[in-house]
């Protein structure tokens, strides 16, 4: 049982679903499924205080790149700035033309 009845931040009803949670630890990115209450009203997701001490620990495994406990899932890029930057005017130019 969530401490909420309803969302902390806008009042909306909550939900149990499982979701899609991204863990960040130094360079590296994990991704797993967790149930999480959910607003549906305006997306907030609220986890279980077990369930966040179990993200601390993938994040500390992350950061010290101890990766035994992890399949690998293909690859993660940055987008340079001035690529999205210089996409985003062209993006204006086509639409005003």
């Amino acid at each position: 049982m969530m401490p909420f009845e309803k969302c902390p931040v806008c009042g909306g009803e909550l939900k149990e679903k499982e979701v899609e949670k991204l863990l960040r630890g130094g360079n590296h990115t994990a991704t797993l499924r967790v149930h999480a209450e959910v607003c549906l009203h305006c997306g907030e997701r609220l986890y279980a205080e077990e369930t966040v001490r179990f993200f601390e620990q993938i994040r500390n495994k992350l950061k010290r790149q101890e990766l035994l406990d992890f399949q690998p899932l293909g690859q993660s890029f940055t987008v340079d700035a001035n690529w999205l930057n210089a996409a985003n005017a062209a993006d204006a130019r086509t639409s005003r033309g």
